[in-house]
């Protein structure tokens, strides 16, 4: 039987921090436009209070996301167990975007490692806390990260990866606002 919480405690908080994987839901304040699920991982997920989370958002194929939330604000996280206990929690809320050329990024930003083609923090004020049992949630054992994303950030360089952005984070699938230039 699955439970609502108040807050992320200690429980909660550390059942994330085992997570080395987790999926972020967004859609677009028209019901015409694509619904979005992203898997995220590489250790870019923080607890910062009973009620706030964060993740840092990595420079990828698209800005589905981001666009979302500027366009709409609401946004589920949901963390699986793979082990052997079973679990789903998910955290449901209003996200924002907050990119390096925010004044808050210097706020943000020391709380993720330095991992090429980071590209904003999406900050979250969680207003519903849930787990269900996760009992058809297959088992699997985590080999490791890729280091795909990262070597691709170091590759293009600051400069690459702001071009990068420009041609495909600039908007969404659905033509959407996502980064601008200037959030490079």
């Amino acid at each position: 039987m699955g439970r609502v919480y108040e807050a992320i405690d200690e429980r909660l908080t550390n059942f994330i921090k085992r997570q080395r994987l987790f999926f972020v839901g967004t859609a677009p304040s028209d019901p015409s436009g694509r619904i979005n699920v992203s898997p995220k991982g590489l250790d870019t997920f923080r607890v910062l209070g009973p009620r706030r989370v964060a993740y840092l958002d990595l420079t990828g194929s698209g800005a589905e996301t981001v666009a979302h939330l500027r366009d709409d604000g609401r946004i589920t996280v949901m963390f699986c167990s793979f082990d052997a206990r079973p679990m789903v929690l998910r955290l449901h809320g209003r996200g924002r975007v907050v990119t390096p050329t925010d004044a808050e990024w210097a706020e943000f930003a020391p709380l993720f490692p330095e991992i090429p083609g980071e590209r904003a923090a999406v900050v979250i004020d969680v207003e519903r806390i849930a787990d269900s049992c996760g009992f058809g949630v297959p088992l699997y054992e985590c080999r490791g990260d890729r280091s795909t994303l990262v070597e691709f950030g170091r590759k293009l360089g600051p400069d690459g990866l702001a071009d990068y952005r420009r041609r495909f984070n600039s908007r969404s699938i659905d033509g959407l606002p996502a980064l601008k230039p200037a959030d490079d």
